[in-house]
């Protein structure tokens, strides 16, 4: 029996991966019918499939031990045996593999292999970003006229961090502004945006056209609404302020998509009509999408990326927020990175202190903008402390955290009690809005309520994962008579979006309530990133499932009063480091977590590791990675 047909049926490899690595070896065999390593070529590309269905954009050759560590013995042995010793000119040998000159089914480069449109994403994305963070003209004393008025002057001896990051994405077309919760980013944009409308209509006499998006509607939603509190009392003419937009919306809607098709209506045939694009939530964005996002871009405009580059990376191909932000990661000190001339430029408009010993000399470095200090979890933040020691890798000090008597923190180890404590405890947080449901309050503020509380899982399937979960949930409020279950649909059940909807204005994790009407009729109210509401009728809904418990994954772009999260007893590899800090982050006043102390622990270690060379391409290819 072939190889890969002994993987598929171990489950160790898709139906997917297995039909691409036969169709690559029949393809290669049309052209070459000799060829005598055609068994190592499927192999090759079944393993660059399975990559992709993993998040990862390519295969580095390096490490495909890392992909086979967990097979049997013997198919280990006979995979190691026919990827041993492979080659430069073996792998450019092949008819269906070239170095991206042609357009073959896989691309070999730099140590790993991809399938040809990921190849062209990629380079296409590093290209686009080098050419965008060029320095762009502009009036050093207007800028610092403004933000001096737009900030309140920093304690001596303290950088602002929200008035550089303002400067940076000023000085270049394409810029990322990182921080973590609490440390402003709603703030820094809505000073950005009074700032850039004064300036453009300044010079161009004329005002600008901005546009604000995210990923999905909910992240959407939550731009728009704290934007909107943010620009209240900003300091700027009213004219200025009419210039500023209140309406988010998703990435999908501001492409523009079309029917049965992975295309979009704007792209650089047909460009957005816009000066200044701000995306918010950008650790969500994979690497398909930055890609018709920057080749939709006019050329005239400037996009800003706003993000926390220590969350999870997105569920599809790539970690596109992680690799621009790679100099970070390898220098804590943003600051010294900057070329000379953009420290020059920032000590002039916001008085950045004195130049490093140690300057930078790449300009994506000269892009980025890192926000450190926190508003929301100071040293008195339990939640704050708590992500802090996960995101060093310090489990053992995040563990040692729950018994130090924090307020906002709590640890509940894993157990059966445990578990029936958890499912009791989310229920009673859940009846809330469900008793607001049976007095007649409005959807609106049905999911408001609802939004207090979330379980977070690691997994879905299992006592422990999302559909466990939401049945023992679904069955504890029953037993409490808050919810009667007669069938799937049920008056107070709440669902999430998995599949966008254009046509209903409905999209991939967007939640809604389900409410019954006057005349007992079902509708499923969902919060539109206006703030209006929208009701449909159960069978009109695109693919969706139960809310009681969701992924962490799917909790990005969302913030909840109260967290609850569970981790699995047994290992695994989707529990890390930047897991377990984006559930710990969804909470804005009390976590709650479920594990055992060794999971802790080890899952802080653990990081999450996207194999790409969008990081490699930005920093490394010129020899200029960090500083």
């Amino acid at each position: 029996m072939e190889l890969l047909q002994q993987l598929r049926q171990l489950q160790l490899i898709r139906p997917l991966d297995l039909q691409f690595g036969r169709f690559i070896r029949q393809e290669e065999l049309q052209d070459n019918p000799v060829h005598d390593s055609s068994e190592q070529l499927s192999l090759l590309a079944a393993l660059v499939s399975l990559q992709l269905g993993r998040g990862e954009v390519c295969l580095p050759l390096n490490s495909y031990a890392v992909l086979t560590e967990n097979w049997p013995g013997a198919l280990r042995s006979q995979a190691e045996q026919l990827l041993a010793g492979i080659s430069d000119s073996c792998l450019l040998s092949f008819s269906v593999i070239s170095d991206g000159a042609d357009e073959t089914p896989l691309v070999y480069s730099n140590g790993r292999l991809y399938l040809y449109r990921y190849w062209h994403y990629e380079t296409q994305v590093a290209a686009r970003i080098g050419a965008l963070t060029a320095p762009v003209e502009s009036d050093r004393v207007a800028i610092r006229t403004g933000l001096k008025r737009l900030f309140n002057p920093p304690d001596v001896g303290e950088t602002d961090w929200q008035q550089v990051a303002v400067a940076v994405a000023l000085s270049r077309r394409f810029s990322v502004i990182s921080g973590g919760p609490g440390t402003g980013k709603t703030t820094t944009v809505a000073r950005l945006l009074g700032l850039y409308a004064e300036l453009f209509s300044e010079r161009m006499g004329y005002a600008p056209l901005i546009r604000l998006a995210a990923p999905t509607g909910k992240a959407a939603a939550r731009l728009s609404e704290s934007l909107g509190r943010a620009q209240q009392g900003l300091p700027v003419t009213d004219a200025v302020r009419a210039m500023i937009p209140d309406q988010a919306v998703t990435l999908h809607r501001l492409l523009g998509p079309r029917p049965d098709s992975k295309n979009f209506r704007h792209n650089r045939d047909n460009p957005l009509h816009l000066d200044l694009l701000v995306v918010d939530e950008a650790s969500m964005i994979d690497l398909p999408m930055i890609y018709r996002l920057l080749d939709a871009l006019p050329a005239h405009a400037q996009l800003v990326m706003i993000g926390d580059r220590d969350q999870l990376a997105s569920v599809e191909a790539g970690s596109v927020l992680g690799d621009i932000c790679a100099w970070q990661q390898q220098e804590p000190s943003a600051e010294l990175c900057y070329s000379p001339a953009q420290l020059d430029y920032l000590q002039q408009v916001c008085e950045l202190p004195g130049p490093p010993s140690v300057p930078g000399n790449n300009p994506v470095a000269d892009a980025l903008a890192l926000l450190r200090k926190s508003y929301r979890f100071d040293e008195h933040s339990g939640i704050g402390q708590l992500a802090r020691a996960v995101n060093r890798g310090d489990g053992a000090q995040a563990a040692r955290l729950f018994s130090e008597n924090w307020r906002d923190i709590d640890f509940v180890p894993l157990s059966e009690t445990g578990y029936q404590q958890m499912v009791a405890e989310v229920a009673r947080g859940y009846s809330a809005y469900l008793q607001q449901m049976h007095d007649g309050e409005s959807p609106g503020q049905l999911l408001q309520t609802f939004n207090q509380i979330q379980l977070l899982a690691v997994v879905r399937q299992g006592v422990y994962g999302v559909e466990g979960l939401n049945l023992a949930i679904e069955e504890q409020l029953q037993r409490q008579k808050l919810i009667s279950v007669a069938g799937v649909w049920y008056s107070g059940r709440p669902v999430m979006i998995t599949r966008n909807d254009y046509q209903l204005g409905l999209y991939n994790g967007d939640i809604g309530i389900t409410v019954a009407d006057q005349d007992g009729k079902l509708r499923v109210w969902f919060e539109l990133p206006d703030g209006s509401m929208k009701g449909v009728l159960p069978g009109r809904l695109p693919e969706h499932e139960t809310v009681y418990a969701m992924t962490v994954h799917k909790s990005q772009g969302s913030e909840f009063e109260q967290v609850v999260m569970i981790l699995p007893a047994e290992e695994s590899p989707l529990l890390t480091r930047e897991l377990i800090y984006t559930g710990i982050t969804r909470a804005k006043a009390k976590f709650v977590l479920h594990a055992t102390t060794d999971t802790l622990i080890k899952g802080s270690r653990r990081r999450t590791e996207r194999a790409s060379g969008l990081s490699w391409r930005l920093w490394q290819s010129a020899g200029t990675y960090g500083c």
